[in-house]
């Protein structure tokens, strides 16, 4: 009775005018930029984050969560039509939904991927829904101690689940945390790793960081790609809509697509994008009925289930976040991000404290996904238009637009040049083969775990076994352990980075 009376109120809010157009610009926004190759939700939110300054906190985050989801379908949009992820989860898509848009069947390959992404979303809110109260009841049991101990565990997740190299990973985070130290600490009031400029004492922001590592390197990254080299079908989408035997296999691989992701989008570090290697690699496995295309030549079920899992897992990711304020991945850093700058401490507490945001940004998710079907669907031809802009007019007016972006939010010269350095050093990543995913999250959650640890320690008059001594602390703390070490035994080491391979 109490999920109907919360949801009542959620849609309630989210069903005012002011808040329904907002929900409307971020999946309009999120679509338009999801779609341009390699411009993923990572980098949309991050370049899109200083206009949420002058919104009302609910308004600011139900369009965040619409950029969020938006940016994921028309990352779809660009694996199926230019062999490029618009976005990490997208890699796995680009297999089968490529090679169906060669063989001119980019229509359906596009309306498997919108049908399975809604249905997914839909299923994944109704989880976040459900579970959100009572794991929020859970977290006000937890103590200084036990934050930091699940902090420590969200990381160790973030490594282990991060694609590539477990060593660049564990460089990325710790990269991360010591960025976070950067500025005036809080207890002493003396500046640390500032270099004697004054503009590093208040710490590097992060719209900065985020922009710069995520926005401006990929835009670096993809103006580095011949413009010869990019083959998109844009004349081959003719039928839109999938014949009876597509529905017949590609309805079992969405619901076990959203199944999966649904229970794997909770995990820290990665579980939306593990989730899509995981549906993939389940479809692979199920036998093929007779007269089925085989999979890498063109199968259907090689679109619908990896979007579907990507999408469910991209909805219940939100659960940590919301229910115990910790980010399981590099998105909600950016909407922890969010949240700080409107005053919002993420956590149990918004649940009591603001329920009107809290159900109001579950409520949106469905109307977002609903608005997303519409979009995505009967207007794929604006969208097509769009991937045949050159490039070269198309990404000096997105730095433009994220260096006014940067700017505004201080009024300060010295940003945009931080932007541009973290740019840089974005497409060193790149280049390097570096996930970057785990620093964003190094950087959001070092400040948080210092100052738990610091609470814990002062509570405890300075004894460290605290952390072990309190049951749910020492609990996790063990699961994390037990994680690493089970990643680096050589065969499950070996196996991990044989499942991160694209085929």
């Amino acid at each position: 009775m109490d999920l109907i009376n919360n949801l009542s109120l959620g849609f309630g809010v989210a069903f005012t005018t002011t808040n329904l157009i907002y929900a409307f610009i971020g999946c309009l926004l999120g679509t338009l930029i999801g779609v341009l190759p390699g411009v993923g939700p990572i980098a949309t939110i991050a370049m899109l984050l200083p206009a949420t300054y002058a919104l009302p906190p609910v308004a600011a985050l139900i369009m965040l969560a619409g950029i969020y989801y938006g940016a994921q379908y028309g990352g779809s949009t660009t694996a199926i039509l230019v062999n490029l992820p618009g976005e990490s989860s997208s890699v796995v898509t680009i297999i089968d939904g490529h090679q169906m848009a060669k063989r001119g069947r980019a229509g359906p390959a596009l309306a498997a991927a919108g049908i399975g992404s809604f249905f997914a979303g839909c299923v994944g809110t109704l989880i976040l829904a459900a579970f959100a109260a009572p794991l929020t009841e859970v977290a006000f049991k937890f103590g200084p101690a036990e934050y930091f101990s699940l902090m420590v565990l969200g990381l160790i997740g973030a490594v282990v689940l991060a694609s590539g190299s477990l060593l660049k990973a564990v460089a990325m985070i710790i990269l991360g945390l010591l960025l976070g130290l950067v500025g005036t600490d809080v207890n002493s009031g003396v500046a640390r790793f500032s270099f004697d400029i004054p503009e590093l004492t208040d710490g590097i922001g992060f719209i900065i960081i985020a922009m710069g590592v995520f926005g401006y390197g990929e835009i670096i990254a993809n103006l580095s790609v011949k413009e010869g080299d990019r083959e998109v079908f844009t004349d081959k989408v003719s039928n839109l809509y999938p014949n009876w035997e597509d529905i017949k296999l590609m309805t079992p691989a969405i619901l076990r697509g959203t199944a999966l992701g649904s229970m794997l989008g909770i995990l820290p570090g990665g579980g939306a994008l593990l989730a899509a290697f995981a549906a993939y690699t389940v479809e692979k496995k199920t036998k093929l009925k007779p007269g089925e295309v085989p999979f890498g030549k063109g199968n259907i079920r090689g679109v619908a289930a990896p979007e579907s899992a990507n999408n469910a897992g991209s909805q219940t990711s939100f659960i940590p976040l919301l229910t115990l304020g910790i980010p399981p991945n590099a998105v909600m850093a950016l909407m922890v991000g969010a949240m700080t700058i409107h005053n919002i401490q993420p956590g149990p507490q918004v649940m009591t404290s603001n329920p009107e945001l809290f159900w109001g940004l579950i409520a949106s998710m469905w109307i977002g996904n609903l608005m997303l079907i519409i979009l995505n669907l009967p207007l794929i031809g604006i969208w097509i238009k769009l991937l045949s802009v050159p490039y070269r007019w198309l990404f000096p007016a997105i730095v433009l637009f994220c260096a006014l972006g940067v700017y505004t939010t201080n009024n300060n010269t010295f940003d945009i040049w931080m932007v541009a350095i973290f740019g840089v050093i974005g497409y060193i990543f790149i280049k390097l083969g570096v996930e970057p995913a785990p620093l964003l999250l190094g950087f959001i959650l070092g400040p948080m775990m210092e100052e738990n640890l610091r609470r814990a320690l002062l509570l405890s008059r300075g004894d460290w076994s605290v952390l072990v001594t309190r049951p749910l602390s020492a609990t996790l703390l063990a699961i994390a352990a037990v994680l690493l070490i089970i990643v680096l035994m050589p065969a499950v080491k070996a196996k991990r980075e044989e499942a991160f391979v694209e085929e």
